[in-house]
């Protein structure tokens, strides 16, 4: 059995001087601003996994609200729902993760970012697909006033 899943997740600009995407660290002239850490990426992959497995979303786990989670490692998130795929018999097949902002540009750190994801998720990076776009200067992202990460995946059953 297959189960498809998708993730969608924005976050603001804020003063400070990176960006963190993937669980890596982007030398940026901002950061993202959240009760976490803000890595909209991991955040929309763990909102995939999530919705694969019919769990609600990030912040039905991890609310905004509970001041255990201020500024964490988004790492956090995504390895607890990838536990909780293995505790109903799935893995992931394959993550396509998209980027939209019109700065920092992404496609320079794309193997960092997918040989991380590899590292977390436990997936041979041939799985993994990070693509960034723009959206040509229009709305939030195109004034530059944060990012957003949309992410599909794919688990399948483990045999």
């Amino acid at each position: 059995m297959f189960r498809i899943g998708t993730g969608f997740d924005v976050h603001a600009f804020k003063p400070g001087n990176k960006v963190n995407l993937c669980g890596v660290e982007i030398p940026f002239n901002r950061s993202l601003a959240g009760h976490s850490d803000a890595d909209v990426a991991l955040h929309a992959l763990t909102d995939a996994i999530l919705g694969a497995l019919a769990l609600g979303d990030i912040g039905l786990h991890f609310p905004d609200t509970d001041s255990r989670w201020k500024d964490s490692n988004s790492e956090i998130f995504l390895t607890w729902s990838i536990k909780e795929a293995k505790k109903r018999n799935y893995e992931i097949s394959n993550i396509d993760l998209t980027i939209i902002c019109e700065k920092p540009k992404i496609n320079s750190h794309r193997e960092r970012l997918i040989l991380n994801l590899s590292r977390i998720c436990s997936l041979d990076k041939n799985r993994i697909n990070v693509k960034a776009t723009t959206t040509e200067r229009l709305g939030f992202t195109g004034r530059e006033e944060g990012i957003a990460s949309m992410c599909s995946i794919l688990l399948n059953e483990i045999s």
